[in-house]
């Protein structure tokens, strides 16, 4: 465990592929541990490639046995505001990739909203819907309007943007709001939910999970000072650990600072 909280931590793997493994290795085990201690654990899964791939390789792992599913809880980050089911949702690709061929308890998985659901096409009253959600479930010791979630993963696009909190976006600036609808997002679909900063930040550790060299310049700025306005990557804190995992390719432009070890 880092003994810094607020330093990151980095460990590069060679390729895309044994990223996903490394990534998926991890969580089984912090899973496993977070169960052994206290019962339950909970996680917060992000979309994209990187994502997708690191829940495929955990369905894959003979591991995840060790895990009590019906013990996990699950939460999004953020989602496309699409019908229920539709390919592009994060929920979707999560149950394909794995949700649907382990034994979690339905009760215990949150996705967010869809459009054309029982919030219709209002994806503010989405996000203020799923605020509620992660207000009941948060507890007394998590001293906050979230759930202290164990690991929350994220994605990091090119130009920095972290879950569909993008560079100078309204969202980027929200203090007080835990989820937003997002507006006119520049990846399509423009219209998205998605957990703020302050959420993600209340989680025990953040994972941001990076493939790529075309990332390799958000890679550097968010650990080379850059702003949270400029890059939303450089204001994700976990509140015990902060841990980039990153591909070789996304690592080739590290500050002389960082020396991170080869997984």
């Amino acid at each position: 465990m880092n003994a810094n909280p607020g330093r990151p931590e980095i460990v590069v793997s060679a390729t895309p592929a044994l990223l996903a493994a490394a990534v998926a290795a991890r969580l089984v085990t912090r899973m496993v541990d977070n169960q052994a201690s206290r019962g339950s654990t909970s996680v917060v899964l992000t979309g994209g490639g990187t994502g997708t791939a690191v829940l495929r390789e955990l369905r894959a792992a003979p591991a995840r046995d060790a895990v009590d599913w019906g013990r996990v809880d699950v939460y999004w980050g953020d989602e496309r505001f699409l019908p229920a089911g539709h390919p592009e949702r994060n929920e979707t690709q999560a149950r394909e990739a794995l949700l649907d061929h382990v034994p979690v308890d339905p009760a215990r998985v949150h996705p967010m909203a869809p459009s054309g659901g029982e919030f219709g096409d209002d994806v503010d009253a989405a996000a203020a819907a799923y605020a509620e959600l992660l207000r009941r479930a948060a507890r007394p010791e998590d001293h906050g309007p979230v759930p202290t979630f164990d690991v929350l993963l994220l994605g990091v696009g090119g130009e920095g943007h972290v879950a569909s909190i993008f560079p100078s976006a309204p969202a980027v600036y929200e203090t007080e709001r835990t989820v937003v609808g997002v507006h006119g997002s520049p990846k399509p679909p423009p219209t998205r939910v998605s957990l703020t900063l302050p959420a993600i930040c209340r989680a025990a550790e953040v994972w941001l999970m990076v493939a790529g060299a075309d990332k390799a310049a958000a890679v550097a700025m968010a650990l080379g000072g850059a702003g949270p306005t400029q890059v939303p990557a450089a204001g994700v804190t976990g509140r015990r650990r902060t841990l980039w995992l990153l591909d070789r390719t996304a690592a080739t432009k590290l500050p002389r600072s960082f020396t991170p070890p080869l997984a």
